[in-house]
């Protein structure tokens, strides 16, 4: 047959064929939308600070910034030797540093949680009404002059029955507070610690209902976090995983699963000096939540580490390599999102973070603009991978750590492009022209 001849096309199958097994399939396929919307798209903060309620004020975001490049210049002031310290290669010493500094210049938290839980400890419910409306008033006013982190709230006191009426009253007194000073600020998160049973979400999905309705508000404007610290929330009595319950009952509003280290290690027995984000037990606790949220749009916090880089050099620089040597790890298994306790954290989180993406950038970028212009190559790519490598620049743009300019140049693509190939199901996936 000549290449130029036309193919003769035959089939065997009724066209009302396939019309009744997508009749019997439109169930699932709406189960499936409604499960696994897939990610949102929007920005994943690196890591969320965590501020006691009585400590929290107004300079602190510009206080932990100004503290975070103080230990860079006492025992690092240099990118030679920040380098040094961490391991960093020649190629990747000064953007690295420059870039952390710039960051700390610049935004230096991301996410900041006022807590209300085990930081801030049992206090006078005047006392913690009072924290609760001054932290209203702060939040508020950093959104209005310009000085918040791109998300900002609260993590009150959890639904157990001790400290219930508690929690729910300072959350009520928060959120009122933001209403009163002129409304919810796009950047609000609220998460809810040690969460055991899904019915304590249920009961958390109830309460934001009830706010949204006494306040006016469109149904679902709220969302929460999920915090992981007991066993029970990973493995429920009948062996099935809580975790993936805890999700759908909260009916669209969970927006992340946070992996408390510390409390889930005390909860399994572990020794408080094997209580690390890389102990085997806090892989499987993280597993088990990363696939749970798979596809759902709500993503995978991990914890911290308790070893703070504070006291001389030497000692700073081994909680460095430390933090740093975990956010690695972390990044590498997906978890893009950690908690940092200290200000002498966050030059060592955005380092990793920036030599994580800055050191796989170019590869990723040409991977993508071959499979975007349907160029060979020595890898063979498909959709889902696709999506990977923008999702991949696209964290890369959010964090600081690029910059769309050398990206373009890179893989001569805009960031319309890149959203596009990172939520296919969603968006148009037209190549444009940077």
């Amino acid at each position: 047959m000549g290449q130029g001849q036309q193919e003769k096309v035959a089939t065997s199958l009724a066209g009302a064929v396939s019309e009744e097994i997508s009749a019997s399939l439109a169930p699932v396929d709406a189960e499936l939308e409604r499960r696994y919307p897939g990610d949102p798209g929007t920005r994943q903060p690196v890591h969320t600070v965590y501020v006691p309620g009585d400590v929290f004020a107004a300079d602190t975001i510009r206080s932990w910034g100004d503290q975070a490049l103080a230990a860079l210049d006492e025992h690092a002031p240099d990118a030679a030797a920040f380098a040094a310290v961490l391991g960093l290669s020649d190629d990747l010493a000064a953007p690295v540093y420059d870039r952390v500094r710039a960051k700390l210049e610049r935004e230096p938290v991301e996410d900041l949680r006022v807590d209300f839980e085990d930081g801030y400890g049992p206090r006078p419910d005047a006392e913690e009404d009072e924290a609760a409306a001054r932290a209203a008033r702060l939040v508020s006013e950093a959104y209005e002059n310009g000085t918040a982190a791109p998300y900002m709230g609260i993590r009150m006191k959890c639904m157990e029955a001790p400290v219930r009426d508690r929690g729910i009253r300072t959350l009520d007194i928060f959120l009122t507070g933001l209403m009163e000073a002129g409304g919810l600020p796009d950047g609000l998160v609220l998460t809810l610690p040690k969460v055991t049973y899904a019915e304590q979400v249920t009961a958390m999905v109830r309460l934001l209902e009830e706010f949204e309705k006494a306040r006016g508000l469109e149904q679902g404007r709220i969302g929460f976090e999920i915090q992981i610290e007991t066993s029970q929330s990973i493995l429920a009595t009948d062996g099935t995983a809580t975790v993936a319950r805890m999700i759908q009952a909260a009916e669209g509003r969970a927006t992340g699963l946070h992996y408390g280290t510390f409390d889930y290690s005390a909860c399994l027995g572990v020794s408080a000096a094997y209580q690390a984000s890389d102990h085997p037990a806090a892989d499987h606790a993280k597993a088990i939540m990363q696939v749970a949220a798979a596809g759902t749009g709500v993503r995978v916090s991990d914890g911290s580490t308790n070893v703070l880089p504070v006291g001389p050099t030497p000692k700073v620089h081994d909680a460095w390599r430390l933090h740093y040597g975990l956010t690695r790890r972390a990044l590498a298994r997906a978890y893009y999102q950690g908690w940092d306790m200290h200000p002498g954290h966050i030059p060592t989180r955005y380092a990793a973070v920036f030599a994580f993406y800055r050191e796989g950038f170019e590869q990723a970028a040409g991977r993508l603009a071959r499979y975007a212009n349907h160029a060979g190559g020595d890898v063979m790519d498909e959709p889902a991978t696709a999506k990977a490598l923008s999702g991949y620049l696209l964290r890369g743009l959010d964090c600081g750590a690029l910059d769309i300019a050398e990206v373009a140049r890179a893989a001569g693509l805009t960031r319309a492009d890149l959203e596009a190939f990172a939520t296919p199901r969603r968006a148009d996936l037209t190549i444009s022209t940077p």
